[in-house]
């Protein structure tokens, strides 16, 4: 008996293996590679000095690391409160009875975005947001407002295109999150709830959102987590623009990396975010409750 049971440990082990050398050679192995990197003067070609933790100390002298840094909270901060509402009201919808069909046209249509890649999502956004011939403009223009809306040249406006491309892209996750938990909730507690004279909206407030209080937790962590590493979207849509305003924070290290050559600097500033997302994952977990056990 002893002997089957370790030759189906073996054989199981043997199965694994092709994925976990992958997974060491691709994942693990980097981040020991990157944490070695960003205490050495390091670029593209050779292995230059080591530094120590010069290259951490100078983070906190470099202007452009602040304002990469502070755009990216900004973006965080503009994203993640529209995302989950948004996910929320679309979830609901998605929910009501209006037949078989008509539920999948929903639910499809919220999610779709979803499954295209960023780069299209990015040129299909430039090219409804130029000015003059754009879509979004020529409905602007025929409600009466004739002045041009120069969304991609105008700080402001930038940053409201790209939180709106961003949850435009991205809802239809964390709506197919929120109504997963919807369909869990048991149809007795509005039953009972009905039967004592509740109205729609005392049901909402007391049964279904404190049954959306778990998941609302895990999708504020994963869209705080998202958010952070927000790039592919900005870089395509304003390249950072206008001048660095919308600039994020690995977008900066990609210039560094990439485009400057130091590497060096570059990986400590990505220990650096990796440090504050990992502060703000414990701190979910922590603050979170039931929530946070859940992940």
């Amino acid at each position: 008996m002893k002997n089957q049971v370790w030759r189906n440990d073996l054989l199981a082990g043997l199965f694994l293996l092709p994925f976990f050398i992958v997974y060491m050679v691709f994942t693990i192995f980097p981040i020991f590679k990157g944490l070695q990197m960003s205490f050495f003067e390091w670029t593209l070609i050779e292995q230059g000095e080591f530094v120590g933790f010069s290259q951490y100390t100078s983070l906190f002298t470099d202007p452009d690391f602040w304002s990469s840094l502070w755009n990216t909270t900004f973006f965080v901060l503009l994203s993640t409160p529209g995302m989950i509402i948004l996910a929320l009201i679309l979830a609901l919808l998605a929910n009501i009875n209006v037949g078989s069909k008509m539920r999948t046209f929903l639910r499809g249509s919220y999610f779709i975005p979803s499954i295209l890649s960023v780069s299209v999502i990015s040129y299909i956004a430039i090219f409804m947001l130029q000015p003059y011939s754009g879509i979004v403009n020529n409905i602007i223009n025929s409600l009466g407002y004739e002045q041009q809306v120069f969304w991609l040249t105008n700080p402001t406006m930038a940053w409201i295109s790209i939180v709106g491309v961003t949850l435009w892209w991205t809802v239809g996750f964390n709506m197919i999150l929120f109504l997963t938990s919807l369909q869990d909730i048991p149809d007795n507690y509005y039953e009972a709830a009905e039967i004592d004279g509740a109205t729609r909206w005392q049901m909402f407030k007391s049964i279904t959102l404190p049954q959306l209080v778990p998941i609302s937790r895990v999708i504020l962590l994963l869209q705080v987590l998202a958010s952070f590493k927000v790039f592919a979207q900005i870089l395509l849509i304003t390249d950072g623009g206008p001048g660095t305003t919308t600039r994020p924070l690995i977008q900066y290290i990609y210039e560094m990396g990439f485009e400057r050559y130091d590497l060096g600097y570059a990986a400590a500033m990505s220990y650096v975010l990796f440090f504050i997302l990992l502060v703000l994952s414990i701190f979910q977990l922590r603050s979170g409750g039931q929530g946070g056990r859940m992940i």
